[in-house]
Parts: C-alpha cells; sequence; structure tokens
C-alpha cells in the first residue's frame, strides 16, 4: 500500500544482481532443508524465496536461531563473518560487494603504520583479511555509535566513504581515515538531491512489485523483525 519511488532508475546494486530468484530455486532444491537466509541487499523476488533476512547488524543473531543447514545469500564475506561468530557451517552464496572488496589489506596496514595509535572499524562485507586487521567489524549504523563511545581520536573506516561525512559531522573532534579512497559506490552516487525532488514532483518513477511476490517477501521480512 505504499508508493515507492526510485530518483533514477539504472542505481541498482551489483551485490544484488549476483543473485536471481531462479538460481536461488535452483540451489534450495540442492538444499530441501536448508533455512535461506537473504541479506537485505537483495531484490524482492529473492526474499520472496526466503525464509528470512537480514541485516549486517543482525546477522549473527539472526543465524543463531537456526537450527539445521542454513543457506546464506547473497554476500559470501558477510557470510563468512557470520559463520565466524555463530561456529555454523554455511552454505556460501559466491557474492560480494564490488565496494568493500576494493579495500585492501595492504592499504589497512599502511594506515595503521602512518597512525598507530588509530583504531579500525571496517564493515563485514570486506574481505576476511581486512576483518582480521580490526578493532572492530561493524555494521554503518553500529560505526557511527562506536564513533560516539570511542575514546580513540583517529579512527580508520573501512566501508563505502560516503559514511565519512556524517561520521566527521557527529564527531568534530575526532579524526576519521578512509580505508581506501576508492571505496566509492557509483550507483548509490546516481541518487542525488536534484532527482530525488524531480522523482517526488512527478511521483516517478515507481517501483511495482507483483502482489504474490510481495507476500512472499514481506513474510520474510516480517520473520527478521518478528
Amino acid at each position: 500500500d505504499k508508493l515507492v519511488l526510485l530518483p533514477d532508475p539504472m542505481a541498482g546494486c551489483p551485490l544484488a544482481d549476483m543473485v536471481t530468484a531462479e538460481a536461488l530455486r535452483r540451489k534450495k532444491a540442492e538444499h530441501p532443508g536448508a533455512t535461506v537466509v537473504s541479506y537485505v541487499n537483495s531484490y524482492a523476488d529473492v526474499k520472496a524465496e526466503s525464509d528470512i533476512c537480514c541485516t549486517s547488524a543482525n546477522a549473527v543473531q539472526i543465524v543463531e536461531k537456526i537450527e539445521g543447514e542454513v543457506l546464506f545469500v547473497p554476500d559470501q564475506y558477510l557470510g563468512s563473518y557470520v559463520a565466524s561468530k555463530t561456529g555454523k557451517e554455511l552454505i556460501l552464496w559466491p557474492g560480494f560487494c564490488h565496494v568493500h572488496m576494493s579495500i585492501l589489506p595492504q592499504e589497512v596496514e599502511r594506515l595503521k603504520e602512518k597512525n598507530p595509535d588509530a583504531e579500525v572499524v571496517v564493515h563485514p562485507e570486506c574481505r576476511p583479511e581486512v576483518q582480521a586487521l580490526a578493532d572492530q567489524v561493524l555494521s554503518t549504523g553500529g560505526m557511527c555509535r562506536y564513533a560516539k563511545e570511542t575514546d580513540a581520536e583517529v579512527i580508520i573506516v573501512g566501508t563505502e566513504v560516503g559514511i565519512i561525512h556524517r561520521l566527521r559531522k557527529e564527531n568534530p573532534d575526532k579524526t576519521f581515515i578512509p580505508a581506501s579512497e576508492r571505496a566509492v559506490c557509483p550507483n548509490m552516487k546516481r541518487i542525488t538531491l536534484e532527482k530525488v525532488l524531480h522523482s517526488l514532483e512527478d511521483l516517478s518513477p515507481r517501483l511495482e512489485v507483483p502482489e504474490q511476490v510481495r507476500v512472499r517477501a514481506k513474510d520474510a521480512l516480517d520473520a527478521m523483525v518478528g
């Protein structure tokens, strides 16, 4: 019953593109007893094929409660992080976020050498080698909360660079260094204030989800928040 607008139809998500509903159905047939957990960075028809959704903030808690096989889609690195925290063997979809993949361990090591007192916080979509160098592995929301709470004056941040503006604005007395200047999502940057204004004025482009898909996708989302 909601009107959903997408100011730029080309502003998709390459990570979400890495799993389709058809491919997921084939994988489910190979593992008929598995519980399918889909990251919220996925399309509605993929959510409709899932049992429950998760965010990067609650993925560990979601998987901890599941008994038996878990098929985790689409981000393999978030999935491997969840597996390491829960001690469970997950069936991982071979997807990844190209932005977080662009953050290399060598870059983080160099920044740590230049800033020995800095803390390192990275997103769980980063490579495991990058996660291993971090003091904290956190969702973006978790990073914002942690930045306010930590006593560290310098923080190296391993996620999409857009968050740096918010961190600096909310914590003007601290220094935030992007783990990689290349960690820029061109798809996110397609959504501009001008496009948002035009979209609201015209109430377009509109996203329409088939009712059968909407109902099943909502079930997976409700399972997450319920």
